[in-house]
């Protein structure tokens, strides 16, 4: 008798069991065996000889073979004594490739799907690829895909499995609508959240593409707006996503109880520890009250409050904030509860994410080490030094019990490309039409250290330069790295002189606290002045090859939250150089630097800045053209570069000074096109220079009065890089400064 398992009957195996139960089973033969050994396909049958059978034997023995998937067909024969088993093996996939993923790359499919080259074909499994894979699509916002699976049949028993990918246009969002919004516009709202409605020029952002997970991160963006802004009880009540018909675009709908808008009436810190007098520590309330609640407020109070306590040797507390609401007055208490907490030591420090980085990288800018005492400050200042490498788009810190007395600290990173090739061609109102290739590597080999190499060619200049830095030389809190530069500079507009200088520089840098550190360099270039013929006689003095050997330092203390965008904290700088290690230049130099970052009600954000400079000749010498200061262009806008600068009455050549003072405030805010990376900007500038200690002021036009110039400008952070335009407008100034309306640049500065 003859079944499969496919519709096999209990009663089928009873007979078969039946026919058997008269004797015992002495043979088992396999029929069908290609590439499956006899002994493996024996073991998952798990039917032994010399043994009766049952139809619940028979029955378990069908489904372990079926579950293998190792056989497309099994079925079973009784003659005799002998049991036979006929199988009929699943074909091995030959080749294995996508087509029609021009979106996808064939890596991202392959990590998803199951089937592989070399593996057991299975529809079941093909099956749950395909579902895998529009899955994939789903997630990069492409809900009109179709997958089909192609399988192409070869000898041997092989197949090559094909997956043809239709990928559709990419599912954008039409329109986002909200319900229940009283206090705040759908403009308003839209600018908070992450999902944007489809415009022509988001050209370049991806926030008009649909995400189910950013949609649900949307919603904690509204929950924080919110309560930054007073709405205590806000709460979203629904978030829809409807597809349109043509799969091509959806309409988001968000609706939302903004509840009552609370101000603070009342705070209270209370200590439940005994050491810690309650009363002195509410200088470090970041709020006060009649003002309107805030949420990003009361964890700032909680972080700081924090970190004081570990300071002052208190690491075993806990600050918990209670809220106490009166929903008739609309006022609310705030009462922060110092509480002991059980010592606690870190017992190891996990790290996941980190797939090219090592994981040294990352330990190394931890301030606490497994065995030391659990410390939430530490804990906050390492993983602020971890973001800081900018080698993370996430960094995601928690911590773990994992005894009474110990915790685990649990880092999960998500990395970012940290490589970057450039190709650029633009123009800048400095140095007009410019072309501009780099490649630079700031995690090299996932060791953290910087390599670049860049060259740039303009109507003005040229420049090639390569640098190399080593974070952590000598497995120490010291970076190492050394520069080579060229350049060469038409000083024709300002001056009537073009210079050459190239050389190359050595540099150490160190840190004393995670804000404060000091970079210690020795710079050995050559500068060369020439085609000076139409030039100043100050200037044709100095033609010719000056080396320059020069040993500087500068010591930086930097409380920024941001490096790359700064919207809170201050820089401060101070650097000295010594000139006259040989060489033929012998000067000393001065430079200072002061920046405020305040940012207001989360948009604006004002900038306050001072500059400052000195440089003096010893030994009888006086400071070159090269090294002395010039202001306007990129130092002052509304003026040209080096247009505020003593001037040759004859020439009008600018002559550089032996010091200047450059400071300002300017205003950043939002333009509603903060997806695009764009932010509009209004300043006032200030500053001037010193004339050179050598020059005779007979023949010169010098004043060391203060220029003002005032402006606006934008700012966009574009797929080529950061551009600047600024509109500049002097309005106090000499009659001989040089002066410009318009400036466009390309680059970043502080």
């Amino acid at each position: 008798m003859k079944f499969k398992l496919a519709g096999i009957s209990l009663l089928t195996l009873a007979i078969c069991s039946n026919a058997m139960a008269q004797s015992v089973i002495k043979n088992i033969n396999i029929n069908g065996l290609q590439r499956v050994e006899r002994e493996t396909a024996l073991s998952y049958a798990g039917i032994d000889t010399n043994k009766q059978v049952s139809s619940d034997d028979l029955n378990q023995a069908l489904k372990r073979l079926y579950d293998t998937g190792l056989f497309s067909d099994i079925n079973f024969n009784t003659q005799g004594n002998t049991l036979i088993i006929n199988v009929v093996e699943n074909p091995v996939i030959g080749i294995m490739a996508f087509d029609g993923n021009d979106k996808i790359d064939d890596k991202i499919l392959e990590s998803e799907v199951q089937s592989a080259p070399r593996s057991v074909f299975s529809k079941t499994k093909v099956q749950q690829d395909v579902q895998r894979i529009l899955e994939v699509y789903k997630r990069a916002g492409r809900y009109g895909v179709s997958v089909e699976p192609k399988i192409i049949k070869k000898s041997e028993n092989r197949v090559d499995l094909i997956f043809e990918i239709e990928e559709g246009p990419e599912a954008k969002i039409d329109t986002i609508n909200f319900i229940g919004n009283k206090h705040y516009t759908g403009d308003d709202l839209q600018n908070e959240i992450m999902s944007k409605e489809s415009r022509w020029y988001r050209l370049f952002s991806s926030a008009e593409n649909f995400d189910r997970e950013k949609m649900n991160y949307d919603q904690e963006l509204l929950r924080r707006f919110y309560n930054r802004h007073g709405y205590a009880d806000f709460a979203v009540v629904s978030a829809i996503a409807e597809l349109s018909r043509d799969k091509t675009s959806f309409i988001l709908t968000f609706t939302i109880d903004e509840g009552k808008r609370y101000k603070v009436n009342d705070i209270q810190i209370k200590s439940s520890v005994p050491d810690i007098d309650a009363n002195m520590w509410y200088k470090y309330v970041t709020f006060k009250t009649d003002s309107w609640y805030n949420s990003d407020e009361i964890e700032k109070t909680v972080n700081s409050l924090t970190e004081e306590l570990s300071r002052k040797g208190f690491v075993f507390v806990e600050v918990v904030p209670n809220i106490y609401k009166d929903r008739e007055t609309g006022k609310l208490s705030v009462v922060f509860d110092i509480k002991e907490n059980a010592k606690v030591f870190v017992n190891r420090i996990n790290i996941t994410g980190n797939t090219r980085t090592l994981d040294e990288v990352i330990r190394r800018e931890f301030r606490i080490s497994e065995g030391n005492v659990f410390n939430v400050a530490k804990i906050r200042e390492s993983r602020r030094n971890v973001e800081r490498l900018n080698y993370f788009s996430k960094v995601d810190i928690d911590s773990q019990r994992v005894d009474y007395d110990k915790a685990d600290i649990n880092v999960n990173v998500e990395e970012k490309s940290t490589g970057y090739f450039n190709v650029g061609v633009g123009y800048s109102t400095v140095n007009g039409a410019l072309i501009r290739a780099g490649i630079t590597e700031n995690n090299f080999l996932g060791k953290g250290q910087q390599v670049s190499l860049n060259a740039g060619v303009s109507q003005r200049s040229t420049d090639y330069s390569f640098s190399f830095t080593e974070p952590y030389f000598m497995d120490r809190r010291l970076s190492a790295g050394t520069d080579l530069f060229y350049q060469t500079e038409d000083y024709q507009d300002e001056s009537n002189y073009d210079m050459d200088t190239m050389g190359g520089r050595v540099r150490f840098g160190w840190n004393y606290t995670d804000d404060l550190s000091q970079y210690v360099r020795y710079t050995l270039k050559q500068d060369k002045i020439k085609n000076v013929s139409s030039a100043s006689t100050y200037i044709q003095e100095e033609e010719g090859d000056a080396i320059d050997s020069v040993i500087g330092q500068t010591i930086v203390y930097d409380k920024r939250d941001n490096i790359l965008k700064p919207r809170e904290g201050y820089y401060l700088s101070f650097g000295n150089d010594v000139s006259g290690l040989g060489g033929d230049d012998k000067y000393l130099k001065f430079d200072a630097k002061a920046y405020k970052f305040y940012t207001l009600n989360d948009y604006y954000t004002f900038k306050f800045f001072i500059n400052g400079g000195y440089i003096a000749g010893y030994g009888g010498e006086d400071v070159r053209l090269a090294q002395r200061y010039f202001l306007g262009g990129n130092t002052m806008r509304g003026f040209e570069t080096g247009g505020i600068s003593a001037r040759d009455k004859v020439t009008k050549d600018a002559l550089g000074g032996n010091w200047m003072l450059y400071g300002g405030a300017e205003l950043a805010f939002p333009m509603g096109l903060d997806e695009l990376g764009i932010r509009g900007r209004t300043f006032v500038d200030i500053g001037t220079t010193g004339k050179p200690d050598n020059i005779d002021t007979s023949g010169v036009d010098y004043s060391s009065s203060p220029r003002v110039a005032i402006g606006f400008g934008f700012e966009w952070t574009s797929p080529m890089g950061k551009i600047d335009i600024d509109f500049g407008f002097p309005i106090v100034k000499q009659d001989y400064d040089e002066t410009e309306v318009f400036r466009l640049n390309f680059g970043t500065s502080l």
